[in-house]
């Protein structure tokens, strides 16, 4: 395990910190801005849909203002700054959740799904205000990890379960690798300095990114 040691690049005289960070970062942010871009382009109008396709262009915002101003040029600004990527990435948490719920309309009774929606504004307010009077990513860390585990990946367990959805199978690959992000970041597993647990949660991320894309494309089929 390496220490969190800065490593920094000249290019073209410009001073780059953790370029492996930052570059995993912006793969990250380049998947979900194409995939957002993919699902705009289809004629499918379903809310679920909708709520997926706009979590790709939130998430893509969060991981390209976290990979520049949250590591490749956070010398040049103040550290308050990841605070953008912070809230944008809970706002795109926010959306995972909402898409989820309002996938699992195909099973559950409508009165149960008010109550999903009223929680999932709920959660987002709390964790917000946390996030803000702490200014620690903790929250942040704990709203994506409540939004995934407890709320998108029981009813896409549930659907699978009941519908043999499709689309639940890749969705729930999805999240099993955004944990082993999860489990990467936590633990600080870091096979090199240059290539070190950011960077790694970062690929985890992607391919998390990958599956949860190919779920989301899927639902179009179905009648939520």
């Amino acid at each position: 395990m390496y220490m969190d040691n800065v490593i920094s690049i000249d290019f073209f005289a410009l001073r780059i910190d953790e370029p492996m960070v930052s570059l995993t970062d912006l793969l990250v942010s380049f998947l979900c801005l194409l995939f957002f871009y993919k699902m705009h382009k289809s004629p499918t109008k379903n809310l679920s849909f909708s709520y997926f396709k706009y979590y790709f262009l939130i998430m893509g915002l969060a991981t390209l203002f976290g990979g520049l101003l949250g590591h490749a040029f956070q010398y040049m600004i103040s550290s308050s700054w990841k605070l953008v990527g912070w809230v944008i990435s809970m706002f795109a948490i926010m959306l995972i959740e909402r898409g989820a719920i309002e996938h699992a309309g195909i099973l559950l009774k409508k009165k149960y799904l008010k109550v999903l929606r009223v929680v999932n504004v709920i959660e987002f307010g709390v964790f917000l205000f946390l996030t803000f009077y702490t200014l620690d990513f903790f929250y942040v860390q704990i709203h994506s990890g409540y939004g995934l585990v407890f709320i998108v990946l029981p009813i896409e367990v549930l659907l699978l379960i009941k519908t043999r959805n499709e689309a639940s199978r890749y969705i729930m690959a999805g999240i099993g690798f955004a944990a082993l992000s999860a489990l990467t970041f936590s633990l600080k597993l870091s096979p090199h300095e240059w290539m070190n647990y950011l960077a790694i949660s970062h690929i985890w991320m992607a391919m998390a990114t990958i599956f949860i894309y190919l779920g989301a494309v899927k639902i179009q089929d179905n009648k939520c």
